[in-house]
């Protein structure tokens, strides 16, 4: 028999072994500890104990699952009006369906009772401030489809696939630059300008990105205007477990007067070249599965489908939820 309790401060090292437990999956961090745990999630300024519920057996934790929200429209906040159950695991990856059952509705009863209107089930954008690092890929893509419990608990729980989200990955190895008449002229008119851990735009960007690192590459015309920017993070500690440098691409934007105009292959590419001196292996970005162009975009510098994520919600009321960055 297992009861529900909120979290304690003598949990993590049990939480971390529940994770280690975890079938391998490239998306899923290995090597999982207590200050790894501490780092993506317990020391967020937002944390509350009462929505990571763990379920113990003779007073042993056996399994968890953590429910958080999203920001308020000026991101001062927290608004307890969009939720989801970010993550969901069992010990030793055990198919125990009536305790991730119960633990997915005991999550969904703690975002109802803080006022939750909606309901979603994994992070995506923006329901994802917790677990970048230890979790997907370059963003958070809802609930990976190889994490069986959790997507199959979802879908016994009445949640519908709103989308899925395809994770992309190029090898900088194998890059060759694009070459063009029109990326020579946006070289001529444009300067490239780089930004390390620049400070946050907004306190919900601080409660996402606060511990990580990231570098921003902009474009900058002739009178000093920024054009066009491309955000990357080191997406430490995952990228260690799979023995190689990596940086995720998380967000691109282009000036709405000048799209489709070569100014965002031509960023992406300066950008490569800049990592690559570094030594960073591959660049990962992720972009719903709808998104065609998006995906057109990134198969032509390069990336490939590594892996994908679903997208689900419970409710069936419509809230928009932004996903993946898309190109």
């Amino acid at each position: 028999m297992y009861r529900f309790r909120p979290f304690r401060n003598s949990d993590p090292p049990d939480l971390a072994a529940i994770w280690r437990s975890q079938p391998a999956q490239r998306g899923v961090l290995q090597a999982m500890s207590a200050p790894l745990l501490e780092y993506g999630v317990f020391s967020k300024m937002h944390f509350d104990p009462a929505g990571l519920i763990v379920a113990t057996r003779d007073d042993r934790p056996c399994g968890f699952a953590h429910a958080g929200f999203g920001p308020s429209d000026d991101e001062r906040a927290v608004d307890t009006a969009l939720g989801t159950t970010l993550v969901l695991m069992l010990e030793g990856g055990g198919r125990d369906g009536s305790l991730a059952d119960d633990l997915l509705k005991a999550s969904e009863a703690y975002l109802r009772g803080r006022g939750a209107g909606v309901i979603y089930a994994g992070g995506v954008n923006p329901l994802n401030s917790f677990y970048l690092g230890l979790y997907g890929g370059s963003e958070i893509p809802g609930v990976l489809q190889s994490d069986g419990v959790f997507l199959d608990a979802c879908l016994r729980g009445g949640y519908r696939e709103l989308d899925y989200v395809r994770i992309l990955q190029c090898d900088l190895a194998r890059v060759r630059p694009l070459v063009s008449r029109e990326l020579r002229a946006i070289k001529r008119t444009t300067q490239l300008v780089e930004r390390i851990d620049p400070p946050p735009r907004s306190w919900w960007e601080a409660c996402v990105w606060g511990s990580l690192q990231r570098d921003v590459f902009s474009l900058v015309d002739k009178s000093q205007t920024v054009v066009a920017t491309a955000s990357f993070w080191d997406m430490q500690p995952l990228s260690a477990g799979w023995g190689m440098s990596s940086a995720g691409l998380f967000e691109l934007y282009v000036e709405p007067s000048l799209r489709r105009r070569g100014y965002a292959s031509y960023l992406i590419g300066e950008a490569i070249r800049v990592l690559r001196r570094r030594g960073v292996a591959t660049i990962e970005a992720q972009t719903m599965g709808t998104n065609q162009a998006a995906g057109a975009f990134y198969a032509k510098l390069g990336f490939t489908e590594i892996d994908h994520g679903v997208v689900l919600r419970q409710d069936g009321r419509h809230e928009p939820i932004t996903g993946a960055s898309e190109a």
